[in-house]
């Protein structure tokens, strides 16, 4: 199609040319592509592409959302340009080494569960079928009762129900040797190894009609049905231990002694070391996960429907996989799952209000099809295309998502599978609890949606922003007119250059002639200028702290905006700055919201207090990644204090893509002669 074709070209070429791509290959949403140089990218140009969603860097990955079905179509348009497409195995080892050490970790349990995930869908879906065929109000409308399904159709719906649980061992220890670099087929046999019948049945040894055998005379010996933390850890091992003997073993006797002395070794430490420990472990994680799913008044609910959107948003949320499959495997339902469905429904409801509201032709084409994407059960292109680029439709989803999921935790609602959700999620709840599941997400969605009408988006910005990029201009406010809020696009004049310093303006204000003098502040920050109102925290986004703007960091670098003096920086938690210009004027520059918390962790800082600096040089360092896998907003609030003598008013300009140290982010009137 050559619409696809001209969107990959662009993108190609936006990206900074075949060149600068090292490698590139797509998942279910997204382009994922390694770069050589951030540099090289136009943001601003992908990012208003047809049919782009949003576009970030994530774990050393550029990341552009198209949704799904779309990214496919692009994905081969780009291959057909001559670039060759890397696997998503080659691209995840290229960027295997970026992100702190807690989530590389979870990108590789990922790649361990993720690949297994669809078989669970498939059996979850054929417990809920199960549960609907049995039901006494389906037969009767069949006139049948339970007691006229043949015990071999049962049988049938046993052996579809319950397969993949009963060797899911040989699934997990299968992808763990394929992600560790071993013989795969070496891991399904070890895993079938676990759940060999001529061991004591797990479920048996759990009920009491069998017991565990004693090796040794002190080391309990059972199957591992439905154990995933054993399965993985001799997967790992096992893989490890094959590669080792390769590079060892003569290539005479490779195929007969390298699978031998593997399975060997791994099925002795299996059985006898890391099945009994890790066993062990496994059921203190599902214990502590059933306490807090069992907490009374919904709070569980409550706790998880609001926070886990904010997980998504880090990347670390595959650990969620392992704690459903426990779920499902010890107790045969998923209440994390009724949970999760909620807080999505909410932010596809907080986009779809944010899509109806607006005026702006390009936003309502982007969020009405994200908001389907989320009912769905993606929300990666609501969340990052729409979301929270506005972040208060974020917000409001995550209220939403936490009052269906306190509904969901009331009602003990639970699902039969995992891995679907919202409208497909449906299926998991054949089993009579339909009416229930329907309504929580309604009331997730239904909250999330009226929040965001009412109090989580305002169209003006957009309208605004399209005025400006049509060239519209306003009429330039009063020197020293109040401003008790930070005023809207309109109110943002482009002051008629005078004097030819380098970023100032010299002047003249209205009826008086009082002559005053503009400081053009430089953007400290590459990333995206928003409107205060849009920070979440009340301290900035209610003007308590100042006027100014904020801006959604895309790299974690902070320049000097201007020639000035450090008046002071935060030492111990390195977050913040405050910056103060020879005319007296000064600057907060505060990365994050609630960063403190992180106590310098991931802070780097390049100035001490007293410290003169030029325009450009380096003032901050700080690792997004960090920010993020603590679940805190990176969004940095660029400030001028109130209560200064010397600032008459403060006009900033969001709504734009901005590069540190290039575009004017804010323009401060100052009553002193600019000397700085």
């Amino acid at each position: 199609m050559s619409e696809n074709r001209d969107i990959a070209r662009d993108i190609v070429e936006a990206i900074g040319g075949k060149e600068n791509i090292a490698s590139f290959a797509h998942c279910a949403t997204r382009l994922r592509i390694m770069v050589r140089d951030k540099d090289k990218i136009d943001q601003n140009r992908i990012e208003n592409t047809d049919k782009v969603k949003g576009a970030f860097f994530n774990s050393g990955q550029y990341q552009i959302i198209f949704g799904t079905g779309t990214v496919n179509r692009i994905f081969e348009e780009v291959e057909r340009l001559g670039i060759d497409s890397t696997s998503k195995e080659e691209i995840k080892s290229e960027s295997k080494k970026q992100g702190n050490a807690f989530q590389r970790a979870i990108r590789t349990f990922g790649d361990v569960f993720v690949p297994i995930i669809p078989v669970l869908v498939a059996t979850g879906l054929f417990m809920g079928l199960r549960g609907l065929l049995t039901q006494d109000l389906v037969l009767s409308w069949f006139g049948l009762t339970s007691a006229s399904i043949p015990p071999n159709f049962l049988l049938f719906t046993q052996v579809l129900t319950d397969t993949a649980f009963a060797f899911l061992p040989a699934l997990v220890a299968w992808s763990a040797f394929r992600v560790f670099g071993g013989s795969p087929v070496l891991g399904i046999v070890l895993g079938l190894m676990l759940v060999n019948p001529a061991l004591p049945n797990a479920y048996a040894v759990a009920d009491g009609s069998a017991q565990a055998l004693t090796m040794f005379g002190f080391i309990p010996v059972v199957g591992y049905q439905g154990s995933v933390l054993p399965a993985f850890f001799v997967g790992l091992l096992g893989a490890k231990f094959e590669k080792f003997l390769r590079k060892r073993v003569p290539e005479a006797l490779d195929l007969i002694l390298t699978p031998f002395v593997t399975l060997l070794v791994m099925i002795t430490l299996g059985l006898f070391a890391i099945g009994p420990v890790f066993h062990s472990l496994e059921n203190v994680v599902l214990h502590g996960t059933t306490y807090l799913l069992d907490l009374p008044f919904g709070i569980a609910g409550l706790l998880i429907g609001f926070f886990h959107q904010i997980v998504v948003v880090t990347g670390v949320h595959h650990i969620f996989n392992f704690l459903e499959i426990q779920l499902l495997e010890q107790t045969g339902s998923n209440p994390f799952n009724a949970i999760i469905t909620c807080a999505m429904a909410a932010q596809g409801a907080a986009c779809l209000a944010v899509g109806l509201k607006t005026k702006n032709a390009k936003l309502k084409a982007l969020a009405l099809p994200s908001s389907l994407s989320a009912f769905l059960g993606i929300t990666e292109p609501a969340i990052f295309g729409v979301n929270l680029r506005y972040m208060k439709p974020f917000v409001m989803g995550l209220i939403g998502g936490a009052a269906g999921g306190f509904l969901a935790s009331l009602l003990h609602l639970a699902g039969t599978g995992m891995a679907v959700t919202v409208i497909p999620g449906a299926l998991l709840y054949l089993n009579d609890q339909l009416p229930m599941y329907i309504l929580c997400n309604l009331v997730g969605a239904a909250v999330a949606f009226t929040l965001t009408w009412l109090f989580g988006y305002k169209d003006e910005p957009a309208v605004e922003a399209e005025r400006l990029n049509a060239g519209s201009a306003s009429a330039v406010p009063a020197a020293g007119t109040p401003a008790a809020k930070a005023p809207t696009n309109a109110e943002i004049p482009a002051p008629a250059p005078v004097s030819a310093k380098a970023g100032e303006n010299a002047l003249s204000a209205d009826p008086d002639e009082v002559p005053f003098s503009s400081l053009s502040v430089l953007s400290p920050m590459t990333g995206r200028a928003v409107l205060l109102s849009e920070v979440p925290d009340p301290a900035f986004s209610e003007g308590h702290m100042g006027r100014g703007l904020a801006i959604v960091p895309s790299e974690g670098l902070v320049l000097a905006p201007f020639d000035c003096t450090v008046a002071h920086v935060m030492d111990k938690s390195k977050h913040a700055v405050i910056l103060e210009h020879g005319s007296g004027a000064q600057l907060l520059i505060h990365v994050g919201i609630n960063t403190v918390s992180l106590k310098g962790a991931g802070f780097t800082v390049h100035v001490q207090s007293g410290e003169r600096v030029t325009a450009g040089q380096p003032l901050l360092e700080f690792d997004l990644d960090v920010i993020h896998a603590a679940g805190l907003s990176s969004v940095t609030p660029v400030i001028v204090p109130d209560g200064l003598d010397a600032v008459l008013d403060v006009h900033p300009r969001p709504s734009q893509i901005v590069t540190a140290g290039q575009q004017t982010v804010l323009e401060v009137r100052v009553t002193a002669e600019v000397t700085a």
